[in-house]
């Protein structure tokens, strides 16, 4: 096992946006400070950035290195972190430069790494075809809609492909750096790194979990209050059939007005909607995992626990302590909207801390502890 050289590409004639340093950090941090306790020698970090002539803006920043693009090729590992938003968003092309520095690398035998929308880069110099990759997760859709030879996968953290890696955003670089650690080192070395750097060696799940499930947006405006509705009742039984009798179309023809304004089925769109409500109240409130999923409509515990393992990637456990409830905040029922929320006034049976039985549960265990204290 050996660390070897690490090429950190900055692209060609661009400034770095500031928030973009982050993820620049992330290899520098990792690979760029000596650990002589864990191994010896570390990984050589060398920043690969074209002179740029200053800064384009109070916002972005400009790297002056020794090493240039022509300096990828014989690195032992390239990383590209994220490209510019206009090749992303507009669709403006990558740096010719970088793109054929890429190329020149990947033949030299290098293992090449991106990092976010990195991932468009590699793409463009054509690393990615016919392999599974994945970017940040606000992203994929485009990146597998401009490079349809890619098999793009937005569920994922990372994607270890051999010689060809890619990351999902921001943090999730993280994961695969100390990934890349773990596979040249070993788990004692990349286990010992993050604990200095006071990050879990590995993180349960993958980016599904941050995914918004929300509904998409539509320009239907007939589709409009008949989903408002449904999010309204997505603690109950609801079928194709009972949306489309309140759509006053036919099961068909509402199964196929909102396939083409939201991209998804009926079915498909209720399971998001219930996913993004008992994410919601997972983050927001302390109820029961049973009480969430009967809230939600996805029924038993098992069940939720089923789909969420499914659909978001992780328990529901897991995603909770993910998302923890800011201290101090109250847990709010889920709000209901037409007939559902009325059907539930004064109904609704309040659980946790926030009731009055909780209180004085709360205030017994506090006595105990001070007898026990004075005791």
């Amino acid at each position: 096992m050996s660390a070897g050289t690490v090429a950190l590409v900055v692209p060609e004639g661009i400034g770095i946006p500031s928030w973009d340093l982050y993820e620049l950090s992330i290899p520098c941090t990792v690979f760029g400070k000596p650990q002589p306790d864990l191994a010896d020698p570390w990984y050589d970090l060398r920043l690969c950035a074209m002179d740029t002539g200053g800064a384009g803006s109070p916002y972005e920043l400009t790297v002056r290195t020794r090493y240039g693009l022509d300096d990828l090729a014989g690195a032992d590992t390239v990383i590209v972190t994220s490209v510019p938003d206009a090749c992303v968003e507009d669709g403006e092309p990558l740096p010719p430069g970088l793109v054929a520095a890429l190329r020149r690398a990947h033949d030299a035998g290098g293992r090449m790494v991106s990092l976010c929308t990195g991932a468009f880069a590699l793409a463009e110099a054509g690393l990615l075809d016919g392999r599974r990759a994945t970017a940040h997760w606000m992203h994929t859709a485009q990146l597998a809609a401009r490079y349809p030879k890619v098999e793009v996968d937005d569920s994922v953290l990372y994607v270890d492909d051999g010689d060809v890696l890619t990351s999902a955003g921001v943090t999730a670089g993280l994961d695969l750096c100390l990934h890349l650690v773990r596979r040249d080192l070993g788990a004692h070395v990349a286990n010992q790194l993050a604990r200095r750097m006071v990050v879990p060696a590995h993180r349960p799940g993958g980016q599904a979990q941050f995914v918004d499930l929300s509904v998409p947006a539509t320009d239907d405006a007939g589709l409009g209050p008949v989903l408002e509705w449904a999010r309204g009742r997505l603690d109950q039984p609801l079928t194709i059939e009972d949306l489309a009798r309140r759509a006053a179309m036919s099961p068909r023809t509402f199964y196929r007005r909102l396939k083409a304004a939201t991209g998804t089925t009926p079915l498909r769109w209720l399971l998001n909607q219930r996913l993004g409500l008992a994410q919601s109240l997972l983050e927001s409130t302390d109820l029961p995992i049973e009480k969430v999923g009967e809230l939600s409509g996805l029924g038993t515990a098992n069940n939720l626990r089923h789909h969420f393992l499914k659909q978001v990637g992780v328990s529901p456990g897991d995603y909770r302590r993910a998302f923890p409830r800011s201290p101090g905040l109250r847990s709010p029922g889920p709000r209901f909207s037409g007939q559902a929320e009325r059907d539930r006034a004064g109904a609704a049976e309040p659980v946790g801390e926030a009731t009055e039985a909780g209180r004085e549960r709360r205030a017994r265990r506090g006595a105990g502890q001070q007898r026990m204290a004075v005791g």
